[in-house]
């Protein structure tokens, strides 16, 4: 009898397609749900790398520009008041409130320095707005999908439970079917779960490093302002 439970055990056929296949409606959604986020977040993943080695490039461009010695205002000229990169903006966005504190008569309007300040803060708080974007998908899928594979392996295993309960049969053949499909539910779920914690991490670091950078120029182009500011 248990030579022909193993040999029954040993057709069954245990792949991926066919786990998910004799899955029950439930389950199938489970899994469904948890592939679709893990491509979900590899997207993410992927095009943050790419965006966070965009700004990276631009922001050694410029930092470059801008330490070159040109005159602010000619370079203000040549990149324009909405330019693509992020430290441009912020540096148009800084330079465009400069010219605006100026009278008619040349004279400054009276504090200036703050809104050129917050015109710059605004400006960053907008790229770390763009930067961060999808980063708490990310944090959802770490901290979710392991629990939603759970569920899913605990509804899996229900199934087989009244299923064995209904052929009154505990043999392998009919226990090991089910609980593999159970199973494999929490494998999706750490599968999603798993590199969207790591990479969450990782992005997260670099989006606030990046950000640093912006602020730390910022600071550097309000205290050159400043100095103009108190000589005037």
């Amino acid at each position: 009898m248990e030579t022909e439970a193993l040999a029954m055990a040993q057709e069954i056929d245990f792949s991926l397609l066919a786990l998910f296949a004799r899955a029950s409606l439930t389950v199938k959604l489970v899994m469904i749900l948890l592939i679709v986020a893990s491509f979900w977040s590899w997207s993410i993943i992927i095009q943050k790398f790419i965006a966070y080695r965009l700004a990276r490039r631009e922001a050694a461009i410029f930092d470059r520009a801008f330490w070159s010695g040109e005159p602010l205002d000619e370079l203000f000229e040549t990149l324009g008041p909405e330019p693509d990169g992020a430290s441009e903006k912020i540096f148009a966005s800084g330079m465009m409130e400069w010219r605006r504190s100026h009278r008619q008569d040349g004279k400054l309007i009276m504090g200036a320095q703050a809104r050129i300040d917050r015109s710059m803060d605004v400006a960053i708080a907008k790229q770390a707005e763009y930067l961060q974007s999808g980063l708490p998908f990310l944090a959802t899928v770490g901290s979710t999908a392991p629990f939603v594979g759970l569920f899913g392996t605990v509804w899996g295993i229900k199934v087989a439970f009244e299923e064995i309960a209904i052929s009154q049969n505990t043999s392998l053949a009919v226990v090991a079917p089910g609980i593999a499909e159970a199973l494999l539910a929490t494998g999706l779920g750490l599968l999603a779960a798993i590199p969207a914690v790591i990479f969450y991490n990782k992005l997260s670091t670099d989006s606030d490093r990046i950000v640093s950078g912006y602020e730390a120029f910022a600071d550097e182009f309000s205290t050159i302002l400043s100095r103009q500011l108190d000589a005037g």
